[in-house]
């Protein structure tokens, strides 16, 4: 008789895997984690001002500043001014690195037919179990950051 598996270390074990994925899938495409991370969070929720891009990411104003130059450079993103606030810009995706579908899509893949196997109603589990876990952790995520202020 074998023992259940610890579901602490399992979990954390699914976590590591996730970030040593896209840390190996950013450096492949020629990016830093944080450069990556940004933009993700640009495609997810749309342009936003540099100093919300800052809070999303959890850098201060020099090194998001320096991420937003590389990723312009790079043409990943552009500066827009803001038509009611010439001071004011917002940084918005025009682009993604040429190879990051293609570095991402064997684990796309895999976990796709993970997910295949699943019924509806178990899929259906999953992506609930997705969509709250996010929540909490962008919540504790929130906490910490406060606490640190």
């Amino acid at each position: 008789m074998s023992t259940p598996p610890d579901a602490s270390a399992v979990y954390r074990h699914y976590l590591s895997a996730i970030m040593q994925h896209a840390h190996a899938s950013a450096k492949e495409c020629g990016l830093g984690a944080s450069d990556l991370y940004a933009l993700n969070t640009l495609d997810l929720l749309g342009p936003m001002t540099p100093g919300e891009l800052g809070a999303r990411t959890g850098l201060t104003t020099g090194p998001v500043t320096r991420l937003i130059d590389r990723l312009e450079a790079a043409g990943y993103v552009r500066r827009v001014p803001s038509t009611e606030d010439r001071r004011k810009v917002s940084v918005e995706p025009v682009g993604t690195p040429a190879r990051l579908d293609e570095v991402m899509a064997p684990a796309r893949r895999g976990v796709g037919q993970i997910i295949q196997g699943y019924s509806p109603e178990e899929r259906a589990v999953l992506f609930d179990y997705f969509a709250r876990a996010a929540t909490a952790y962008q919540e504790a995520t929130g906490a910490l950051r406060h606490a640190a202020e």
